[in-house]
């Protein structure tokens, strides 16, 4: 049985820092692209990073510059090292496993999710 649990989240006042870490157990993802989505209330789930199997990166722009992606495969864990933090970035934030090797922002491509995170940035 596949799961994902994310851990690192909390609150944080604006100009701050998190780490968001995801692990995974069940089975190993070395081969799948794994990414970072998140949901604040009333709005669409989006993809804010992901990285391929072989370590591309994609970001949203409204995180480029400030949010980092990586991966341990001998861990079968993802990270998300967020910083400069704005209270726009609030969310919910979800990890999740795509079926395919290459990053897509289809929520749709990702079959496998964790059960979230908070995230709350105060102004």
């Amino acid at each position: 049985q596949v799961q994902l649990v994310e851990s690192g989240g909390g609150l944080v006042q604006a100009g701050g820092s998190l780490r968001l870490s995801c692990v995974a157990s069940g089975r190993t993802f070395s081969r799948n692209a794994m990414g970072w989505f998140r949901q604040a209330p009333g709005k669409q789930r989006e993809l804010v990073a992901g990285i391929s199997s072989y370590d591309s990166t994609y970001y949203a722009d409204s995180v480029k510059g400030r949010f980092t992606i990586s991966r341990d495969n001998a861990k079968n864990t993802v990270f998300l090292q967020m910083n400069s933090l704005k209270p726009e970035d609030t969310a919910v934030y979800y990890c999740a496993v795509s079926v395919s090797a290459v990053v897509t922002t289809r929520s749709g491509d990702y079959a496998y999710w964790g059960q979230g995170t908070q995230v709350t940035v105060s102004s």
